[in-house]
């Protein structure tokens, strides 16, 4: 529980004990729409509850005069309070005793990284999925955003206290893979003929391939391995040696390329095991003895109806009934499964996995996808399970003020390797949260390499490193000082008494209940938000000190003053790694 929730209890208490003393008739279900938070304005104190105003209209009184009587009430409680107002229309503020917060300091050094971390009751059981890019290649930085957030939120949710799984669904089935191992082999073919002129091969690529020159060295090694003697296989043979040894690479290579970003999976569940298993089959008769698919024509599409379109009886989900604009097709002319098909069967995997609350990170242009998945998962739960997902919209690469190209089937692009070596993989996993998920952004490449303020990720290491840095030099001026945890216990925190250090302590007491909001909205850049609002509560505090010697974190000939100080820098810390570890980013010693 943290302090805010801790004195939301409180003041739920009072209220509670004012409408037995005053006869009033209260709705408890009202007590959910109770806030209890920081103020948005540091003027108006600590803490600050709407309390009053969400008990107006259910017992008709004016939200003031109900304000007044829990003031009243609040003066008699446990509550350390210092200062307690009420403002217009009904807010309750109130400043709490130096010494809650004094207490609370030490209470954060004690947990230390531990602190935050929060512990649920009943943790939910939470599979989130996330990349599952289709593996035709390289990963793009186009998939770096998605990545990111995928990886960060289920961090974020796994410490929230909740039981999390990190899944990537392997598209390995239909036309997109068997294109790749045609592209495979024609730079096979290509291989041999360099090796070998004598044997002839088409100079023109054939169309739908992938020109990329990735696959090179994947071609490289297919001929190590098996030298020209492919040119004598079955063409059908060859073909699936080709998209088995293309899709062992592919997958090989993006596993690689998300360790360099500090991602990976817990599970990979591959789209033609699905097949395989006959759980699309077994998952369409299921349905249909549940009335959920039947036989039926689809109305022609809105708009400039397409040359190919013909109406014709197909077997169709009943997703208009959970909520999607259209029911949508389960099989293809050729009675070949749909994409859509196959992602149903999926999610029904996970459902029977035993897996009640989804989340999936998709790109923008997957958006059209979601009514439909939502309503399948509606359907064939009966709503016992959702399944929520989230889209990471756009980003624009700049590079010299220009954009950059990013296309697979093009052959030029820039990887998302490419973007690490650049730039550094924490400088890409903050940089990507620094707007909520659904807004487009714009990643600068020159931006993330500048030392300034402006850079957000240079900022929240500088305020590590100075942390760090603070503690070499406490160490310096008092022989034998020794570390952060060492000192703390030591110190008398009640020296901690002036407005800038109590308002960094308010911040840090936040932090808890930042977590809790975050993973309840799936919002991991409040953490990023957070941090960087801490950061510059500390720098803040540091610019203090250079103009007043009295406020500086170390007093040459104060020992105690010191060690109370350096209690302090020791939270920062703590709360900076805790943020750290839920971005995945390292924090430096020094820059």
């Amino acid at each position: 529980m943290h302090i805010f929730t801790r004195l939301r209890t409180q003041i739920l208490q009072v209220i509670t004990h004012i409408a037995h003393q005053e006869d009033w008739l209260i709705d408890h279900r009202l007590y959910d729409r109770i806030s209890v938070d920081p103020p948005r304005d540091i003027n108006h104190g600590n803490i600050t509850t709407n309390a009053a105003m969400v008990l107006s209209k259910s017992l008709a009184m004016a939200p003031i005069i109900i304000a007044e009587k829990i003031v009243a009430g609040l003066r008699s409680s446990p509550i350390a309070i210092h200062v307690v107002t009420v403002a217009n229309p009904g807010f309750i503020n109130i400043i709490l005793e130096n010494g809650y917060w004094q207490k609370h300091l030490a209470e954060i050094c004690n947990l230390n990284i531990n602190f935050g971390r929060l512990k649920q009751e009943k943790p939910r059981i939470i599979n989130v999925e996330y990349v599952s890019t289709n593996p035709t290649g390289p990963l793009h930085i186009g998939h770096t955003r998605g990545a990111v957030f995928g990886d960060v939120l289920a961090r974020l949710l796994q410490h929230a206290g909740h039981e999390v799984t990190k899944e990537y669904y392997v598209n390995d089935a239909g036309a997109q893979i068997d294109n790749l191992a045609r592209s495979l082999l024609w730079r096979y073919h290509e291989l041999c003929h360099i090796t070998d002129t004598s044997i002839s091969v088409d100079t023109t690529m054939p169309k739908d391939c992938y020109p990329g020159e990735y696959l090179i060295p994947l071609a490289q090694e297919l001929y190590e391995k098996y030298e020209d003697t492919l040119l004598e296989m079955k063409d059908d043979e060859c073909h699936q040696l080709c998209k088995k040894f293309a899709l062992n690479a592919m997958l090989n290579i993006i596993k690689d390329d998300l360790a360099a970003l500090g991602i990976q999976h817990d599970i990979f569940v591959h789209e033609q095991d699905i097949i395989d298993r006959g759980l699309v089959h077994d998952m369409c008769k299921n349905f249909q003895q549940d009335g959920l698919v039947y036989r039926g024509q689809l109305d022609p599409p809105k708009g400039k109806i397409p040359d190919d379109w013909e109406a014709r009886e197909q077997l169709l989900f009943r997703s208009r009934d959970y909520g999607d604009d259209t029911d949508r097709p389960l099989q293809k002319s050729d009675g070949s499964w749909t994409y859509f098909a196959s992602d149903m069967a999926y999610h029904y995997d996970k459902y029977q996995r035993g897996y009640y609350e989804m989340i999936n990170i998709f790109g923008a242009d997957h958006a059209g996808y979601v009514k439909r998945l939502v309503a399948s998962v509606d359907a064939f739960s009966q709503k016992q399970a959702s399944l929520d997902i989230k889209i990471c919209q756009l980003v624009r690469f700049m590079d010299n003020g220009e954009s950059v190209k990013m296309s697979k089937r093009a052959g030029s692009f820039v990887t998302m390797r490419d973007l690490i070596d650049r730039v550094g993989a924490d400088s890409v996993r903050l940089m990507m949260l620094t707007r909520k998920n659904d807004a487009q952004m714009d990643f600068d490449f020159a931006k993330t390499l500048e030392q300034s303020r402006d850079n957000p990720v240079f900022y929240l290491q500088y305020a590590h490193a100075r942390c760090c840095s603070l503690e070499k030099l406490a160490n310096e001026q008092f022989p034998n000082f020794g570390n952060f945890n060492q000192q703390w216990h030591k110190a008398d925190l009640s020296l901690l008494d002036s407005d800038d250090e109590l308002r960094l302590i308010v911040s840090l007491g936040d932090w808890p209940r930042q977590v809790d909001i975050a993973a309840e909205n799936y919002e991991p850049h409040r953490i990023v938000y957070y941090l960087l609002d801490l950061a510059a509560e500390f720098h803040s505090l540091w610019t203090v000190g250079s103009s007043d010697p009295t406020m500086r974190f170390i007093i040459a000939d104060d020992l105690d003053i010191t060690r109370a100080r350096m209690a302090l820098i020791y939270a920062v810390q703590s709360v900076l790694v805790n943020g750290f570890d839920i971005i995945g980013i390292t924090p430096l010693r020094e820059l």
